[in-house]
């Protein structure tokens, strides 16, 4: 099986690594500040938190799929659609929710990702049961 494309995501899952601790990182510097971006519980805060984790959960599910589809027995239209729709997902998720941050009647620009994410994981279910 040719196997290429999917080396990308095995990049983004290590880059979306790098970029949860970047961003931990980013939003632990200003934890002990009771009112940053709004407070605790606020809005603003939840989402960036949101972001922060998307990072770390997304590359593991491109992680996941990488080794997944490794074990397809041959490469098809849909291993490659699920394939582009992780990235998709990984690379909108944290875009959408710091847009939403501080624009909150956006909320409905979590169906971008989310629609990217579903899609591939029905086509990845598709595919193991297939194999």
């Amino acid at each position: 099986m040719n196997i290429s494309f999917l080396k990308w995501n095995l990049i983004i899952a290590w880059v979306w690594v790098l970029l949860g601790f970047v961003s931990g990182f980013m939003l632990g510097s200003r934890f002990h500040e009771e009112n940053w971006l709004g407070g605790y519980a606020s809005h603003k805060r939840r989402l960036y938190r949101l972001a922060h984790i998307s990072f770390f959960g997304l590359a593991l599910i491109n992680l996941m799929f990488y080794f997944t589809a490794r074990g397809f027995a041959a490469a098809s239209s849909q291993t490659s659609f699920a394939s582009w729709g992780f990235i998709a997902g990984a690379m909108t998720m944290p875009v959408c929710c710091l847009i939403m941050a501080h624009r909150p009647k956006l909320r409905a620009l979590f169906l971008i990702p989310v629609s990217c994410l579903v899609a591939a994981g029905s086509l990845t279910i598709w595919e193991v049961l297939k194999s």
